[in-house]
């Protein structure tokens, strides 16, 4: 049998990771912890699953065998929770170990399916039970016991409070960015003398940190509310929720502009020619043939827009904005990893979720 080179590195990280401690068991959410071991028959299993990784054997024994392995990891992770009958205030965290080797089992995973060249309708199903599986184990109660989840249990009345304003931050956001930045763009891809000035703009916003953007919209916000009537009735103030939008709808302007404009000159020349032959009104060239050609880059755009939104929006959590960045913060202020996961594990997959969703739109818009 042939050696799969990224499956014998990935196997031989996976490897290393097992000396690593699996858990942590910890009196409580704050102290340190007293590492616990992977068992001597997962150790085993997970070095046969990382085995059939790092050889050039059929892809679906690749695949398969990376899933068991996550699956093992994740069932494996409940039921050592679960066993040390821990009182309330005890917590059985997740150890470097784990992460490694689920990393490991990930990567395994994206490898295989990337060489099995799927279709986009296989794409799909795979994202689909993926999501599924998710769903299931976290119904289950599985991981009841799991450190996370006990933060999740004695704060699940703002959870989901905090997990629709991140939503919100980052749907909302994008939305206005593609109100006002598709009109912008089509107007720039008409004006070509006017891109310099407006794209140089647009790139200056993009240059500045995040932190530093979100307090720039402080002062100006505070301002607003203090000077103009009825502004602080309709939410606008220097920190909260209005200063943490702003600055991320200005983050999305520059993709979303600069993939209409792009988009839009890539449209074929022929077919707007044809568009004109028929008769057709430059509007109607433009709502009929160039941007539905442009579409599949303008959706390029939305994609690149939300990853970047959903991950930006934790930081409006240190501004009083909420979302799952308020539960990072609170971790961070309270020395409390646990918490901080809390907070983290959400936004990491619904940042690959949507971003993943997105580019088999823009595959499927495409072909």
């Amino acid at each position: 049998m042939r050696i799969d080179r990224p499956g014998l590195v990935l196997a031989a990280l996976g490897a290393a990771a097992m000396p690593l401690p699996f858990m942590q068991f910890r009196a409580n959410r704050i102290v340190a912890g007293e590492a616990m071991a992977m068992p001597v028959w997962a150790i085993a299993a997970a070095c046969v699953l990382l085995a059939i990784g790092a050889f050039r054997l059929p892809q679906v024994w690749r695949l398969g065998a990376a899933a068991v392995g996550i699956g093992l990891l994740i069932w494996l992770v409940g039921d050592m929770a679960t066993g040390l009958d821990a009182p309330p205030a005890a917590r059985a965290s997740p150890g470097s170990g784990l992460w490694l080797l689920l990393g490991v089992f990930a990567l395994l995973l994206a490898d295989a399916i990337t060489k099995m060249r799927p279709g986009l309708r296989m794409q799909t199903a795979i994202l689909i039970l993926a999501c599924a599986a998710m769903a299931i184990v976290l119904v289950s109660g599985h991981l009841a016991d799991v450190s996370v989840m006990r933060e999740y249990a004695a704060r699940s009345d703002i959870f989901a409070s905090h997990a629709r304003r991140h939503l919100l931050l980052a749907f909302g956001s994008l939305t206005a960015a593609l109100a006002v930045g598709v009109p912008l763009g089509i107007w720039l891809h008409r004006e070509r003398t006017a891109r310099p000035s407006v794209m140089g703009t647009l790139n200056l916003v993009q240059t500045l940190p995040s932190l530093a953007l979100f307090g720039m919209m402080i002062p100006l916000l505070s301002w607003v509310a203090a000077s103009v009537p009825g502004a602080a009735a309709l939410g606008i103030a220097g920190i909260g929720f209005a200063p943490a939008l702003i600055a991320l709808f200005l983050y999305s302007l520059l993709p979303v502009v600069g993939n209409t404009v792009v988009g839009l000159d890539g449209a074929s020349p022929e077919a707007r020619e044809a568009g004109r032959g028929m008769g057709m009104t430059p509007w109607q060239v433009l709502s009929r043939v160039s941007i539905p050609l442009a579409l599949p880059v303008i959706v390029a755009a939305v994609r690149i827009v939300l990853v970047q939104n959903i991950g930006l929006a934790v930081i409006a959590g240190l501004i009083g904005g909420g979302g799952f960045g308020t539960f990072v913060f609170q971790g961070l202020a309270q020395n409390a990893a646990d918490l901080i996961l809390l907070g983290a594990i959400p936004t990491v997959v619904m940042a690959l979720v949507a971003g993943i969703a997105l580019d088999l739109v823009v595959k499927a818009l495409q072909r």
